[in-house]
C-alpha cells in the first residue's frame, strides 16, 4: 500500500502516522545480541497519545568478536580457562581490567 493512502485512511481513524527518515535502526535483544536494520522504512503512529513504531527491513545480526588477544591476557592474569576468561569479557563489554576484575572476584 502507497504509505500517504494508509496515512489518509489512519487519520481518518483518528491515528496519526508519518514515516521517518531513518538511516539505521538498532534492536537489542534481551540476551544481548544486536539486529540492525539498515536504510529501513520506519513508520511512527500516535493513537490515543500512545506513539508506535512500526520497522520494515531485512535485518542483519550483529555480532561482536572478541579479539583473541584479550581473551589470552584475561586468562594469564587470572589463571581462569579460556571458557571463563570469554564470559567475563562479554559481561564486561570487552573492558580487559573489569573482566579480570569480575574473575578475581569470584575466587
Amino acid at each position: 500500500m502507497n504509505p500517504k493512502q494508509l496515512e489518509r485512511m489512519l487519520r481518518q481513524m483518528g491515528i496519526k502516522a508519518r514515516e521517518l527518515p531513518v538511516k539505521e535502526v538498532i534492536i537489542v535483544l534481551a540476551d544481548g545480541r544486536k539486529l540492525v536494520f539498515s536504510s529501513p522504512q520506519v513508520m511512527e503512529t500516535v493513537a490515543m497519545g500512545q506513539k508506535s513504531y512500526q520497522i520494515i527491513g531485512e535485518p542483519r545480526e550483529l555480532r561482536e568478536e572478541i579479539p583473541e588477544e584479550d581473551v589470552k591476557i584475561v586468562m594469564e592474569k587470572t589463571g581462569a580457562d579460556r571458557e571463563k576468561a570469554m564470559e567475563a569479557l562479554k559481561r564486561a563489554k570487552g573492558d580487559i581490567a573489569e573482566a579480570i576484575m569480575i574473575l578475581l572476584e569470584s575466587q
